[in-house]
């Protein structure tokens, strides 16, 4: 090939890439999409195009990924205490490991007010009993939707007066037992033998509405109905 026709070609090639350049840059109003993205990367073989490039060195791109963990503040406390009932083989240990301090959320605090007043004198199973029958009704819509609706309900409960519930002695050991059962029964920790009972009544009485009711248990001092 003579001089002439290698400068013409090596021209041919320089105007080639110039092109493809040109073409993969754009102009300044053109050189973003619509979206307002830049335009893609067009791969451009410079030895198809007659260039010799020099060769680039290798380069290797990690990418390390690492969690992202948030600390738990210092104070932080949640809201009802946190209780693991398989870490406990009995009812009474479950009881004994269950916190009663705190502030008592007005719904639980009239759960702890139906055990103390109607079962504090039983079994801790009885007590929780009671507590259950309270549960049973808040969630089966056809009683109040809450405990202490459920608690105040008219001629439902012999120690409430005029809708209201007297107060519990808060520093007996008693009214101890019912707040930490009162969480027991609130968290569905333990299972009872009173099961999805609505309905209860002492031992020694016999209502008429017992007749038309499924029992359930008998704890202690106490029948249980569904």
């Amino acid at each position: 090939m003579s001089h002439k026709a290698r400068r013409a070609g090596a021209f041919a090639s320089a105007g080639m890439l110039l092109s493809l350049l040109f073409a993969v840059d754009g102009s300044g109003a053109n050189a973003q999409t619509s979206g307002g993205l830049p335009p893609p990367i067009v791969a451009v073989d410079l030895v198809s195009a007659g260039v010799q490039a020099a060769a680039a060195p290798e380069r290797q791109i990690r990418f390390v990924a690492s969690p992202v963990v948030q600390e738990v503040p210092e104070d932080f406390t949640p809201l009802e205490p946190v209780i693991r009932p398989r870490e406990y083989s009995s009812l009474p240990d479950l009881v004994a490991a269950t916190p009663h301090e705190g502030e008592l959320a007005g719904d639980l605090r009239c759960l702890a007010q139906a055990i103390y007043f109607e079962a504090r004198g039983e079994p801790l199973a009885g007590q929780l009993a009671v507590a259950r029958v309270v549960v049973n009704r808040s969630a089966s819509g056809i009683f109040p939707a809450d405990y202490c609706s459920v608690v105040t309900q008219r001629a439902q409960f012999s120690f409430v007066r005029g809708g209201q519930i007297p107060s519990a002695d808060e520093r007996s050991a008693a009214w101890q037992r019912a707040v930490r059962v009162a969480r027991i029964a609130h968290q569905d920790l333990w299972p009872s033998d009173v099961g999805d009972a609505l309905f209860f009544h002492a031992d020694h009485v016999r209502p008429r509405w017992a007749n038309r009711k499924i029992a359930r248990a008998t704890i202690d001092r106490h029948i249980f109905y569904r």
